[in-house]
């Protein structure tokens, strides 16, 4: 079945091609004879009833620096396409959230991966809120005085933005720190988002596993080992992969939120557990798919593609 595929991405240009997941899945896309596109998202429009993008025909290669080829430059109506890709990164804001509401209006008549309305819904900190039992004490709060009450309760906290991704603005603050408050300040000054602070587990010195689902089933895990000195184990600043196995612990989390991600349409994710808990449900543009490929021998982008290919050709039969 070749379909026609469109990547709302961020710029390809820089992208490293032997850790960008969309990389891979468009190259496995190729490979399996679809047809690609790619626009940045400031290209994406909604136009008098139509839901448009400014962007170019692709062809990727591994070639490092010379990774992509691009056709002359068209306006589609991404109606016309049979599947979407939202797979631009955080941050989480209202211009990510704007363009989940457009590409709703072509969902799921053509396909977006994963589904934009509960990707807009199921932020990658908040979708964990619904699974308590299966997470560390957490809080999501703008008050300083909440926030110092939980800190007073639980000790050693992780101190992060609600939005945030790659390890970016994440601090661990120990009981005795006096710089909550001044980190809320700065916090504040930024934007007018709560905060998320969670007990801190210090079982993150082992490593952060990120386990890759799709289509609700796990497919295999990496560890993420923080960097000497470090207690943010995201690859963006220093973590460094290693191999790792599922174990029962892992397995249970996935039978818990597996079922419901894929009632959500949510195909490709990546879940990220420390010892025995999950800490984050990443939904909008997760990574770890090349890493898992070569320290597994197994085609993660093959999976996700089956299973593309498969709700696709359930929505045209």
């Amino acid at each position: 079945m070749a379909l026609k595929v469109a990547f709302q991405m961020d710029p390809i240009g820089p992208i490293n091609i032997d850790a960008d997941s969309t990389f891979r899945i468009a190259e496995e896309a190729q490979a399996r004879g679809h047809e690609l596109f790619y626009y940045t998202p400031d290209m994406l429009a909604y136009d008098r009833g139509r839901v448009t993008a400014r962007g170019w025909p692709l062809q990727v290669q591994r070639v490092k620096g010379d990774h992509f080829r691009l056709g002359a430059p068209a306006e589609l109506d991404l109606r016309a396409m049979d599947v979407v890709w939202l797979r631009q990164d955080p941050p989480f804001d209202m211009g990510y959230i704007t363009t989940t509401h457009i590409l709703d209006m072509i969902h799921p008549a053509t396909l977006v991966v994963n589904d934009p309305f509960w990707v807009r819904n199921s932020p990658e900190k908040l979708l964990v809120l619904n699974f308590p039992d299966l997470t560390p004490p957490t809080m999501i709060a703008r008050d300083l005085q909440t926030l110092r009450a939980f800190r007073e309760e639980y000790g050693d906290v992780i101190l992060k933005p609600l939005y945030g991704n790659g390890g970016a603005g994440v601090f661990k603050l120990s009981a005795g720190d006096a710089n909550l408050a001044s980190l809320h300040e700065l916090f504040a000054g930024i934007n007018r988002e709560p905060l998320i602070m969670q007990q801190f587990l210090p079982a993150v010195s082992k490593g952060d596993k990120r386990i890759i689902l799709v289509d609700g089933d796990p497919a295999g895990a990496i560890n993420r080992v923080p960097a000497a000195g470090e207690t943010r184990s995201n690859m963006h600043v220093g973590g460094r992969p290693e191999k790792v196995a599922l174990t029962d612990r892992d397995r249970e989390i996935c039978a818990r939120i597996g079922p419901v991600l894929r009632e959500k349409g949510q195909v490709f994710v990546g879940i990220d557990v420390i010892g025995d808990w999950l800490t984050e449900i990443n939904v909008t543009s997760p990574t770890g798919i090349q890493e898992l490929e070569r320290f597994d021998g197994v085609n993660i982008a093959e999976k996700i593609w089956q299973a593309i290919e498969s709700r696709r050709a359930r929505d045209v039969a």
